[in-house]
C-alpha cells in the first residue's frame, strides 16, 4: 500500500529538530507523569490514564501529600451478608463460653422530638448508662436510630469513641416495619429500604466499630421486612433476653427479667433513651454484678455471635 508524505518546508523541519533536543536536554526522564513533585509524591496529572513512574515513590511527609485510607470491605464488617439475599435472623451467640451482648436501643420518632422541643421531656439519652459502662470498662453494642443521632451528635462521637463500643442500626426514625407493632407509626414498603440505608450513611460518618448488624423496631419483622434488607447486606438481631426497661416503674423487674433466662450467647436487649427507660441506669449496676455471679461476661455482639 502506497502512503503518500507531504513535502515538509526547511524552516518547519528545523523547529522540530530545535525542539526534540530540548526535550532530549530536559531533566524530566521520559515517561514520567507531568505535574507538581511535593515530597517525593508526585500530584495527579492532568490525564489519570497516565501511568506513574517507574521508580517507587518515596512515603508522603505532608497531609496533603496522603492518599486517602481505601474503604473497608463490607465483607470484613461485623454482621455483613452477601447482597441480595434474605438477611439472616439472630437471637443469640453459640452456648458456649461465658460471654453474653449488652445491647442498648437508642430510639427516635418524630414525636419524641416533638417531646424534646415542647420541652415535656428533659432527654433520651442516658448519659449515667455511658458513664457507668466507661468507668467499668464494659463492652456494649448501640442500635443508632438516625434522628437519634442527629439530636445527640456530641453523644455519638462519644460512643464512636470508645474501642469497647460497637454501633448498629435501628431504623432512621424507628417507624414499624409490619401492622400492629406496639401502636408505632407504620413505614410504606417501598421506603423501607432507602430508611435502613440512609441510617447506614448516617452511622458510618462517626467511625468507631462500624457493623452491618441492624434491629426492627419492637423485633417486629416479616417476610417483606426482611426482603426489603436484601440489597443491603445486613444481619438482623432479635434478642433472647427481653428486659422489658422501657417505661418501667422500678428497677427491679428490669434486673429480674435481664438475669431470669440469661446464658452464655445471650443477647440481651436494654434501652438508651433515658426519658422512655428511666429505670435502666438503676438496674445496669445490678445485672452487671449478676452477670459476674453467673460467671458471665459482656462483650461485643461482634463476639458473641462469632459472626466477625
Amino acid at each position: 500500500m502506497h502512503v503518500k508524505i507531504p513535502r515538509v518546508p526547511l524552516v518547519a523541519t528545523l523547529a522540530a529538530v530545535i525542539a526534540a533536543v530540548a526535550l532530549l536536554a530536559s531533566p524530566v526522564p521520559f515517561g514520567t507523569p507531568t505535574g507538581a513533585r511535593v515530597a517525593g509524591i508526585w500530584e495527579a496529572a492532568p490525564d489519570p490514564a497516565t501511568p506513574p513512574a517507574s521508580t517507587a515513590p518515596t512515603a508522603p511527609t505532608t497531609p496533603e501529600a496522603e492518599a486517602p485510607a481505601p474503604a473497608t470491605p463490607a465483607a470484613t464488617v461485623p454482621g455483613a451478608t452477601p447482597p441480595g439475599t434474605r438477611p439472616p435472623v439472630v437471637d443469640h451467640g453459640p452456648r458456649t463460653g461465658n460471654r453474653v451482648a449488652l445491647t442498648f436501643d437508642a430510639d427516635m420518632t418524630d414525636a419524641m422530638r416533638y417531646q424534646l422541643r415542647s420541652g415535656a421531656v428533659r432527654s433520651y439519652a442516658n448519659l449515667k448508662i455511658i458513664d457507668l459502662l466507661e468507668r467499668e470498662r464494659v463492652p456494649a453494642t448501640f442500635f443508632l436510630t438516625g434522628k437519634w443521632v442527629e439530636q445527640y451528635p456530641a453523644v455519638t462521637r462519644r460512643l464512636a469513641a470508645n474501642p469497647r463500643f460497637e454501633l448498629a442500626n435501628h431504623t432512621y426514625g424507628h417507624l414499624a416495619f409490619t401492622p400492629d407493632c406496639y401502636g408505632l407509626p407504620r413505614i410504606a414498603e417501598r421506603e423501607m429500604t432507602a430508611d435502613v440505608a440512609r441510617t447506614f450513611d448516617v452511622v458510618a460518618a462517626y467511625g468507631g466499630r462500624q457493623t452491618r448488624y441492624f434491629r426492627f423496631p419492637g423485633l417486629c419483622h416479616d417476610r417483606t421486612a426482611l426482603d426489603a434488607l436484601a440489597p443491603l447486606g445486613v444481619t438482623v438481631v432479635d434478642g433472647d433476653v427481653i428486659s422489658g426497661d422501657p417505661f418501667a416503674k422500678s428497677w427491679r423487674p428490669v434486673v429480674r427479667a435481664a438475669l431470669a433466662g440469661v446464658r452464655p450467647g445471650s443477647v440481651i436487649v436494654l434501652h438508651v433513651t433515658e426519658a422512655n427507660a428511666p429505670m435502666t441506669d438503676e438496674a445496669l449496676p445490678h445485672i452487671l454484678a449478676g452477670l459476674a455471679e453467673r460467671g458471665l461476661e459482656p462483650a461485643p455482639l461482634s463476639e458473641v455471635l462469632g459472626l466477625g
